[in-house]
């Protein structure tokens, strides 16, 4: 029997969960100052986008091209960012923020850029972006 996928706690102590696409659960950051998904595959002991077999490649960057259709339909984006960093969370994920000029980060990173905003309903968003992604 193969080990469950099991979401970082770190992950999931800064997240809400939208849903499951077919590879990956998608998450919205708790920082109401960007539109801020992360992808994570549900495979346990990933890493790298390179520990993914070439199939899940291929589906990881296709739910990532659908996570930022879904930001860019649901407000302002100016620019997408894209990243796979994990310096700080090993498990394997990819932050998707919708970027707008201006923005409390711009033109910087928004990776340890100030202190987040709350949201005021953050499942009302979780709803939208659910129906944006068909989940």
């Amino acid at each position: 029997m193969s080990p469950a996928f099991e979401l970082d706690p770190r992950l999931a102590g800064d997240t809400v969960v939208i849903g499951d696409m077919p590879l990956c659960r998608v998450l919205l950051m708790r920082d109401s100052r960007f539109a801020w998904l992360v992808l994570v595959p549900r495979q346990p002991g990933l890493v790298e986008v390179a520990d993914l077999a070439e199939a899940d490649r291929a589906a990881l960057w296709r739910e990532v091209d659908l996570a930022g259709e879904a930001l860019r339909g649901a407000g302002p984006c100016d620019k997408l960012n894209i990243g796979a960093l994990g310096n700080i969370v090993r498990q394997l994920h990819v932050h998707v923020v919708a970027r707008v000029e201006g923005d409390a980060a711009w033109p910087g990173p928004v990776w340890g850029s100030g202190k987040a905003g709350v949201y005021a309903d953050i499942e009302a968003v979780a709803a939208r972006l659910r129906g944006a992604l068909h989940l």
